[in-house]
């Protein structure tokens, strides 16, 4: 999208033609997901037509008893002819048939009659529940029979035809007890949710992850086992919780549905005639992929992609890049964090922070990735940060630092959550500029850039001057302890020539900077250089010749803080990769690289889609394994005096060398 110093004249052409037409209208963005007609999850049970064959096992069973002329009979009386013989001789292969042959009937009159269709849903559940879980055939149980995987799929099959049933009557509010009564029939269900950290009131309603299909997602994460995936909608409040001011309006996130019977006084679970007992338990497969029934644990079917996609399938979201570039001054009241699950104090935050032209979006390929990782999703939760970038960084910054600082006064007002104290930050591009100031201490630093004078000479008003003093002066966040960038320019890069940064200047519209510009005509012979004051655009922010950058590299920093690197390198193939020869095709290696990284590696992908390459995803990974691993290994280094890098010591690379 960006284009370097040694792009042609073509190049430059087509970033203002780009920037023109985001000007006129938004882009549209990729369909993350489409509707889908065909039941995915009953599939497997080759039952889903109205004239679907019973199966070789349960044929055999019906001919064992000389009840096969009474399969295309009233299913009813079957039923109630299976059900005798049940209870006369128990067994699993009984067990099977019987909830086989209920959801076949259910698929079979569904269509004209929903309650009797309710009925056989409920016989079929039950059935294949106590098929997987009867105590009295522990014994003959057998996993790898494929009739095993069938009780399955059976279960999992006909309850997610049976809560499509009750989501049409509304009785799937968590916190509620229905009696849901059928023509056989009786069960007290309680909805409930389960080890997570929702709460009853923040559902506001469910869709079926079935009915969506994902696109434009390269992996799609999904757990095979017992439940019925949803995809839950997030209710806001009017007294809303201090961490629900981080989670966007529309917010969606992956649920399982599990229903668990309960036995009666007598011990029994499925007595015939007796009013059952239930529990639909609303299961987040991000905080346990595995629940307990009986004294067995079993893998709760789940799908963590397809609620993922199905929030971001939404054109305001697609547009984001585009207001942030070219209308800082409406982004503003955007800017901030945001979560896509719930706040949960005992994890580590890891914040993604975007690049130049760009949002949140851009990191969906690494939030999935990451998040399905049980290793990372026990100790981590993913947080983004938004923010204009079409103004200069250093500004975003400095804003950044307040909203981190609000979010900790907010979250742990008490300061009694030590997760929060070992956030890492990851920055992609510019982002990585905003993620590297978070750390630094400004010292006289970064005011010596504008002025040889002492600060408090400026006159301005209280509001100004105060602007001016976070802008120029700041010391290290004491909560992080991590910060890996992903193709930065740690010494500029020229995106664009003078000219099209001009006509980009043009396009975007800067917010009003509180004064900035008066002060400096206020106060003459202060200043010597206003490239911090002026308001500039991030194009000019990240030009080689911004004084800000070599400041930057040799400020001091944290003694608590590590810093890791990812690169990105064009392959030596092609036109393009001949003009930008040693770069990622926006930023070149020398610029890239960064001395004082912990750890640095060269990953063979373009500035685009280096932090969504595997490699880049993989070494984030390694990088909070290693996080965890040292937080667990010893003593939290305490926050204490920063530390001058002004000769870091060289990191051997792991990758590739930088230079050539």
């Amino acid at each position: 999208m960006l284009a370097t110093r040694h792009s042609t004249r073509l190049g430059w052409a087509t970033l203002l033609g780009l920037l023109l037409v985001a000007a006129a209208q938004g882009c549209s963005g990729p369909h993350y997901v489409v509707k889908q007609h065909e039941n995915m999850l009953a599939k497997p049970l080759q039952l889903t037509k109205k004239d679907a064959k019973a199966s070789d096992r349960t044929m055999q069973l019906l001919r064992q008893y000389d009840l096969v002329d009474k399969l295309d009979d009233d299913p009813h009386k079957l039923l109630d002819t299976l059900q005798a013989l049940l209870e006369r001789e128990p067994s699993a292969e009984k067990l099977y048939s019987v909830a086989e042959l209920s959801y076949r009937a259910g698929r079979q009159v569904e269509a004209n009659d929903e309650q009797a269709a309710l009925d056989y849903y409920g016989s079929a559940v039950a059935n294949a529940y106590l098929y997987l879980f009867d105590e009295r055939f522990v014994q003959l149980r057998n996993p790898y029979d494929p009739q095993f995987r069938g009780a399955c799929d059976l279960y999992n099959g006909a309850l997610e035809a049976s809560l499509r049933i009750l989501k049409k009557r509304g009785v799937l509010q968590p916190g509620q007890r229905h009696t849901i009564a059928t023509a056989t029939q009786s069960f007290d269900v309680t909805v409930v949710v389960r080890g997570s950290a929702w709460s009853n009131d923040d559902f506001q309603e469910f869709k079926f992850v079935s009915d969506y299909r994902v696109k434009n997602l390269t992996n799609h994460y999904q757990d095979y086992g017992l439940g019925v995936p949803l995809i839950a909608i997030h209710k806001m409040h009017a007294d809303a919780r201090p961490s629900e001011k981080f989670y966007p309006e529309g917010l969606s996130f992956p649920v399982t549905a599990f229903l668990r019977l309960l036995p009666d006084e007598g011990g029994s679970v499925l007595r015939p005639g007796a009013r059952h007992r239930a529990q639909l338990e609303l299961h987040d497969p991000l905080d346990a992929c595995d629940i307990v029934v009986g004294d067995r644990r079993v893998p709760l079917e789940s799908d963590l992609s397809t609620p993922l996609a199905y929030f971001l399938d939404r054109p305001r979201l697609n547009q984001l890049a585009d207001y942030g570039l070219l209308r800082p001054d409406q982004a503003e009241k955007l800017t901030g964090l945001y979560m896509l699950q719930p706040y949960e104090p005992h994890k580590i935050p890891v914040v993604l922070v975007h690049g130049l032209w760009s949002s949140p979006l851009t990191w969906t390929e690494m939030f999935n990735d990451l998040r399905s990782q049980p290793d990372i999703s026990r100790h981590y939760q993913i947080w983004f940060y938004f923010y204009p970038t079409g103004q200069a960084f250093w500004t975003s910054a400095t804003r950044m630092r307040e909203d981190l600082e609000r979010a900790r006064e907010l979250l742990d007002p008490q300061r009694r959550e030590p997760a929060l104290d070992q956030m890492v930050l990851v920055g992609h591009s510019m982002g990585g500029l905003l993620s590297r100031l978070q750390t630094l201490d400004s010292r006289e630093d970064f005011w010596h850039i504008e002025s040889d004078k002492p600060f408090g000479v400026v006159q301005a008003s209280a509001e100004t001057k105060q602007n001016l003093e976070h802008l120029f002066f700041f010391r290290p966040s004491s909560s992080i302890r991590r910060v890996v960038t992903i193709a930065t320019p740690h010494r500029g890069c020229d995106l664009v020539s003078p000219t099209v940064r001009h006509l980009a200047g043009k396009l975007i519209s800067l917010p009003q900077m509180m004064g900035r510009e008066q002060v400096v005509k206020e106060n003459p012979g202060v200043f010597r250089d206003t490239t911090l004051i002026d308001v500039h655009t991030s194009f000019d922010s990240l030009a080689t010749s911004s004084p800000i950058l070599p400041v930057m590299l040799t400020a001091p920093r944290g003694p608590w803080v590590k810093y890791h690197n990812i690169v990105g390198l064009l392959p030596n193939k092609g036109v393009v990769a001949r003009f930008q020869r040693d770069s990622d095709g926006v930023v070149p290696l020398a610029s890239a690289h960064l001395d004082d990284a912990a750890s640095e590696i060269v990953v063979p992908a373009d500035h685009m889609n280096v932090h969504r390459h595997p490699r880049s995803v993989l070494e984030v990974r390694r990088i909070l394994l290693e996080h965890l691993a040292e937080l667990q290994a010893g003593p939290v280094m305490p926050v204490g005096e920063v530390q001058t890098v002004a000769q870091p010591p060289q990191i051997q690379p792991l990758g590739p060398p930088l230079a050539r």
